[in-house]
């Protein structure tokens, strides 16, 4: 047994992946870390599951690839002793979608640990299962209004997969990811690969964000031919749409910290064809900590008030 494989274990039979045209399923990879904002991967992957015909193919072995330490796991205290533990998982599942084509879902924490033998481990497994095309998606905090349409940027060595979409002018430096490398690693080995980083109000990147889930979803859809269901995701962001608005409307300082993105993006739209970038801005930007904080606790009271 190899190294990579000792990463995983599968489970037996495996199931049925074959597609009408005969190319193989696609593989939507989304790990939940550094790269959710909004908590949209987690959001996007938990709403595939739960509404998709699902069945494990492989569980990833988290002992190897998690530090406890820095993202420690929840126990429940009840009384007088310790109940319930709830263990990280990251794993592999085939789904298929409403029309029964099927594809694979890699989900869960992000390693921190391990990364290249990680990378290797799922690019093996693709080649196992004959997958033609990885796609992931992230969720990055940005400088940008809820009240605008949601951006995406698309990304991957293979140009035409990502046509019809902006691209950043020059070259930038990012802290990595597991999916990142993930999406760099199977393109150097020849494959299909390329992902979708969702641009996140930077105010609302602590708080759930389904609208982002959704956006990223769609974009899936339309590069994987997938058909996806979207509507308890939508009917989720109205809702915390009403909410967002509602909690706006009623601080004044708050608004004004929205007018003053709106006008950013609007701005940036307006000069896209001279390659403007909102990264590159050198407008004084307000901090998105203090305003998503109190985000967050009107959420919460929303959540509390809902519940009586």
């Amino acid at each position: 047994m190899d190294e990579q494989s000792k990463m995983y274990e599968l489970e037996f039979p495996a199931p049925h992946l074959s597609t009408a045209d005969g190319l193989g399923p696609v593989l939507v990879h989304g790990l939940e870390g550094f790269s959710d904002a909004g908590h949209a991967v987690k959001l996007a992957t938990k709403h595939l599951r739960e509404s998709l015909e699902s069945e494990l193919v492989a569980s990833f072995a988290v002992d190897e690839l998690i530090d406890y330490r820095s993202r420690r796991p929840t126990m429940t205290f009840k009384a007088d002793h310790f109940s319930d533990y709830q263990s990280p998982e990251l794993n592999l599942y085939a789904l298929r979608d409403t029309a029964g084509t099927p594809f694979l879902l890699l989900a869960g924490m992000e390693p921190d640990l391990r990364w290249e033998r990680f990378t290797t481990a799922v690019r093996l497994l693709a080649e196992q299962l004959g997958v033609r095309r990885t796609i992931g998606i992230n969720a990055i905090p940005m400088a940008v209004p809820h009240t605008r349409p949601l951006s995406v940027t698309a990304h991957s060595t293979n140009k035409e997969l990502i046509k019809g979409h902006h691209r950043w002018s020059g070259e930038l430096r990012v802290p990595g990811s597991a999916s990142s490398l993930l999406e760099l690693r199977m393109s150097q080995h020849g494959h299909e690969s390329m992902g979708y980083s969702v641009h996140v109000p930077h105010y609302l990147a602590q708080t759930e964000y389904p609208a982002a889930a959704e956006t990223l979803l769609e974009n899936v859809m339309e590069i994987s031919n997938l058909e996806l269901p979207l509507v308890a995701l939508g009917e989720a962001s109205a809702r915390i749409r009403e909410q967002i608005d509602e909690h706006v409307a009623s601080n004044e300082e708050i608004q004004t910290v929205v007018r003053a993105l709106e006008g950013q993006y609007d701005s940036y739209v307006a000069a896209q064809e001279q390659q403007s970038s909102l990264l590159a801005t050198d407008d004084d930007l307000p901090s998105g900590e203090e305003l998503g904080a109190e985000f967050e606790r009107f959420l919460a009271e929303q959540s509390r008030g809902d519940d009586d």
